[in-house]
């Protein structure tokens, strides 16, 4: 009996092992491109709307394949679902690292996104069917662990490369130095490839969900996979429960009543799932970590510092996201959720405050700028500390607070309907490239890429159209003690998200869904966070080229205020309890509120 239980511990171990494998392959997913990116752009010749096609094709595999995770699982079951998932990020990496165009590289990066999409439901799904109700937490927990050491993988590798970059620089020629950059970026991909074969591997050496075997009418099988990880009691005591959910759905279908989303027993739950996935991405996750360079660039750091403050950022989620793994189990998730969004409303409040108050003294230099353009309709500007200092005469500024040698300058332009971005340049930043607006950084090359960029626009106008300067904000760099305080306020929003909302939300999404509806509910779900994710990427630069950081921040803690009141009024605690349990805690409210 004792080896039998060192058996079954072993394979719940394997289970966790083969689970973090997968959250590490999602984190690769979301970080990789990061370190890449910078000599993608450099070696690639592709246009801006080019390269931000291939950065979103990521979330755009992942929205198109998480709406039909769900079918998939069902149709072909838990474990076959992630074999195909793993298989699929194999395949990406040679494709992108291989690629010689912009077809290849997109078709790469589509795939990758692909995977990644199957995992995020597959995985949690998978777990929340095969571990108990004690263990469930600490599995979950693990995937979103692990995610995040992806994450921080995905930044150490960018970070050696870019010393390794640094390094050639110093002693190579110019075509050398480029020649080492198109390698760069092929072996950041291609470094990421043994984490999807050990995780293949895995998924090929563990058994079916038995809840899906049950369904299948797989019955003996079924108490056979419980038998694996549970005792003989246990496993006993889901099957009768899995039985008694079944005799219910079979009632319920006598009485012609369809197993669906708009069912009022289930209305709850899946709304609950729905609006948690919404506002988990609309704290600004994502963003945070995408542009946090950026982020910490302007507010004063240099950039060494800045790209090391990123990588201490996912030091600090993939540690917090331990601790938070030891309390879901023990504290529960109303717990960590109270506050961990408690904790991000005010980093996030603060960090507006702060940028808000250096925000204020930015100067509006449009129509000097658009004095620059040159007659081929275009802008190349190198800011300098004299370039800030002729922007600052020109305007007629005579105050003390923005000075030519610690400026920031960001431009949105036009050509005709279509409008564009530059990131802020710095004009002590001695290594930075020039400012350069081109009719091809803006204006679609196609009809399908006009399109999805505005869908109402005229794109043969906009080809012979001017440049058009819609704004030109030129502001003051505070100085390091003000970008290592906005630094600590974001360690502590990533503290917080780590701990509460990134170990719980997966916990949420595979919980609360009832048994019947789960994988198409979990789909459909992480197709709403995954829109949100693409929308907020989208609207993050122009928002602060518009309206500043301090914008941005703001909008992140009122939607994690939605988030704090949902959790405070309306999500029950699931800790402890088994998925029939807390399918039944619905059901009964569901009928309580249809009697008020």
């Amino acid at each position: 009996m004792q080896g039998l239980d060192r058996k079954k511990t072993s394979y719940n171990r394997f289970l966790l092992l083969v689970a973090g494998l997968g959250g590490l392959l999602y984190g690769v997913d979301v970080g990789i491109i990061g370190g890449a990116l910078p000599y993608l752009e450099a070696t690639s010749r592709l246009n801006a709307g080019q390269l931000s096609v291939i950065v979103a094709a990521v979330l755009l595999g992942s929205v198109f394949s998480t709406l039909f995770a769900g079918l998939l699982a069902d149709w072909m079951g838990r474990k076959p679902l992630m074999i195909l998932s793993g298989v699929s990020f194999i395949l990406s990496i040679p494709v992108i690292s291989l690629s010689q165009g912009y077809g290849p590289l997109f078709m790469g990066r589509l795939l990758q996104g692909i995977s990644g999409g199957l995992i995020g439901v597959v995985v949690p799904l998978y777990l929340a069917e095969c571990l108990s109700a004690s263990s469930r937490g600490k599995g979950t927990g693990i995937f979103q662990w692990l995610l995040t050491l992806g994450i921080v993988g995905a930044a150490l590798i960018g970070i050696y490369y870019s010393y390794r970059v640094d390094a050639v620089a110093r002693v190579a020629d110019a075509a050398s130095i480029l020649a080492f950059k198109n390698q760069a970026w092929r072996r950041i991909f291609w470094v990421s490839l043994p984490p999807g074969v050990l995780f293949v591997v895995g998924s090929l050496m563990i058994g079916e969900s038995p809840r899906w075997l049950f369904r299948r009418g797989k019955k003996e099988l079924a108490y056979g996979a419980l038998l694996r990880s549970r005792t003989a009691e246990q496993a006993g005591i889901e099957l009768k429960e899995m039985e008694e959910t079944m005799a219910q759905s079979r009632a319920a279908s006598s009485n012609q009543i369809k197993d669906s989303l708009l069912r009022r027993k289930y209305v709850i739950p899946f709304v609950l799932a729905c609006v948690i996935l919404f506002c988990n991405t609309a704290t600004g996750v994502n963003s945070i970590i995408g542009y946090n360079t950026g982020i910490l660039l302007q507010s004063g750091l240099s950039d060494v510092r800045a790209h090391w403050g990123y990588v201490v950022l996912t030091f600090v989620n993939f540690l917090m996201t331990i601790i938070g793994m030891t309390l879901v189990d023990r504290k529960g998730r109303r717990f960590l959720l109270i506050v961990g969004t408690s904790g991000i409303i005010v980093s996030m409040i603060a960090t507006g405050i702060i940028f808000l108050r250096t925000e204020k003294l930015n100067l509006e230099c449009r129509e000097q700028v658009q004095a620059m353009v040159g007659a081929d309709q275009a802008l190349l500007l190198r800011f300098n500390p004299e370039q800030a200092k002729k922007l600052l005469a020109a305007k007629g500024y005579s105050g003390g607070e923005i000075e030519g040698d610690r400026a920031s300058l960001a431009v949105i332009y036009s050509y005709g309907d279509f409008t564009a971005e530059t990131s802020f340049v710095r004009s002590d930043d001695a290594g930075a490239a020039p400012l350069l607006i081109t009719r091809a950084s803006c204006v679609p090359t196609n009809k399908i890429e006009a399109f999805f960029k505005n869908p109402f626009a005229d794109l043969k106008a906009a080809r012979t159209a001017p440049l058009k300067i819609e704004k030109a904000v030129l502001g003051r760099v505070p100085n390091a003690a003000h970008g290592w305080l906005v630094a600590i306020l974001l360690y502590s929003f990533m503290a917080f998200y780590a701990m509460g909302p990134g170990v719980c939300v997966w916990l949420a999404l595979s919980e609360l869904m009832p048994t019947r509806i789960r994988s198409n509910g979990m789909s459909f779900a992480l197709v709403i966070n995954q829109m949100v994710s693409t929308t907020l990427a989208g609207i993050f630069l122009p928002v602060v080229s518009k309206y500043g950081y301090s914008t941005m921040f703001f909008v992140f803690a009122s939607f994690t205020v939605i988030y704090l009141i949902t959790t405070v009024f309306f999500l029950p605690e699931t800790k402890g309890k088994t998925l029939e349990e807390i399918e039944e805690h619905f059901e009964g409210k569901g009928r309580r509120q249809a009697s008020a």
